[in-house]
């Protein structure tokens, strides 16, 4: 039920000795977190456009829904992020105490503004984990949904495991059920070629509705 194990597949489709060739995953989404991806089909285009990763040589635009309304129509989030010391280990902060934080910005313009939300296109420049999250949560915006970041980069309380047999509990939000965050775009120089190209994917139908209920509030 894996991205890697669907890619793998389509390669064993195309090779007499299935597992021979393996699907270079070049960077990865947060989970429930929709959009394009990027992966290579052979070892040399997986290192060239990884190291191109590494060097931020990569432009990627996401769509996000945020709680509140933003009131500048465009700027930059220029906060460092590092670890959180409170929470699991892969939660992130910009909070002072964080560990190992390192310089992160991210883009923003605004979409389309409802009564109580804020429809944002956000380009990060930099490429730290949970980024865009974490980032705009920080100033008071968090993305809906979201499991893990509140109001002001405040780590949400865990959520109880439920037993098997037990329901699932409540989506985080009444209007989507995980967080309103979209990779629409990404743009790289192809590997070989070198030719400047970019990949689209359209909002899925979730996040649709959840535009259209949060548009539709009084």
């Amino acid at each position: 039920g894996t991205l890697t194990n669907a890619l793998q597949h389509y390669l064993d489709q195309q090779s007499d000795y299935p597992g021979q060739r393996k699907p270079g995953i070049v960077h990865r989404l947060d989970r429930d977190t929709s959009g394009v991806v990027a992966t290579a089909k052979d070892h040399l285009s997986h290192r060239l456009l990884s190291i191109e990763f590494q060097r931020e040589r990569i432009a990627k635009s996401y769509v996000a829904i945020v709680d509140g309304i933003v009131k500048q129509d465009e700027g930059t989030i220029d906060l460092p992020i590092g670890r959180a010391r409170s929470g699991a280990s892969a939660l992130m902060s910009c909070q002072a105490d964080a560990l190992d934080a390192k310089s992160s910005k991210t883009n923003y313009e605004v979409i389309e503004r409802y009564p109580r939300h804020t429809l944002v296109r956000a380009r990060p420049r930099t490429g730290r984990l949970h980024q865009i999250r974490v980032h705009f949560a920080t100033i008071g915006h968090p993305v809906v949904g979201d499991e893990f970041y509140g109001m002001l980069g405040a780590l949400k309380p865990d959520r109880e495991v439920p037993q098997p047999g037990q329901p699932l509990p409540p989506p985080m939000s009444p209007y989507i059920g995980r967080q309103a965050l979209h990779a629409a775009e990404i743009s790289f120089a192809h590997p070989i070629t070198h030719e400047w190209q970019t990949f689209s994917a359209s909002l899925p139908d979730d996040m649709e509705r959840a535009i259209d209920l949060v548009r539709a509030m009084d």
